[in-house]
């Protein structure tokens, strides 16, 4: 589901070459909506999810969700089960009467009864915390019919993981001391995970 350039027509004397460059970026980007109440998580899935060339905005209750869904127009909701104001699913009922997009559910608490309320739901994708990073990309990017840009010419290898052929990835993740890294997922030995080829992040935001 892309959001679609609107010509403008006639224009607006006021409006300059920069607020043009920025309305157009901002409908040529596919839109997501991440919605976690761990504001250090919510933090690191944005600054990933924006380094494959996404909008990206981030809400930390289920109001605020709500809310900002109205006047975003996400195309795809990244969603917490468990939020302080409500549950998510209570913000996928919402945001569904406002907009037809895509929901992930984004959960610790992976039992049957979960699973089950989010398939009746519709919910495309249900990832249990701790997950990969590149899980979380490559389940928005099949969402919305995109690639993830890779500078490998091999075909990705079989299952929804991404590793070994995985380019480098660089972009700023913040640890769950406040203190702000520049994290590689491939090769970089201050933030790479045990496995060396993925960064998993908790629901505390930790690596």
């Amino acid at each position: 589901m892309n959001s679609a350039l609107v010509p403008i027509q006639g224009g607006n004397p006021q409006t300059g070459p920069q607020d043009l460059s920025r309305f157009q970026e901002s409908t040529l980007l596919n839109k997501v909506l991440v919605v976690e109440d761990e504001q250090i998580l919510a933090q690191n899935l944005q600054s990933y999810l924006e380094a494959k060339s996404l909008d990206v905005r981030v809400a930390n209750d289920g109001a605020g969700a709500i809310d900002l869904a109205q006047g975003f127009a996400p195309d795809v909701v990244v969603l917490d089960f468990r939020l302080p104001d409500m549950e998510g699913f209570q913000v996928l009922d919402a945001v569904r009467k406002q907009r037809d997009c895509y929901f992930i559910l984004i959960t610790g608490h992976p039992t049957s009864e979960v699973c089950g309320r989010a398939t009746d739901l519709g919910v495309s994708h249900i990832l249990f915390k701790p997950f990969p990073l590149a899980e979380l990309a490559r389940a928005v990017c099949d969402l919305l019919g995109t690639e993830r840009r890779s500078t490998s010419k091999s075909p990705p290898a079989a299952g929804f993981i991404e590793r070994r052929h995985s380019p480098a990835e660089a972009f700023p993740l913040q640890l769950y001391d406040g203190t702000w890294v520049n994290s590689d997922r491939r090769g970089n030995k201050q933030t790479a995970s045990p496995d060396g080829d993925k960064a998993v992040l908790d629901g505390e935001g930790k690596l």
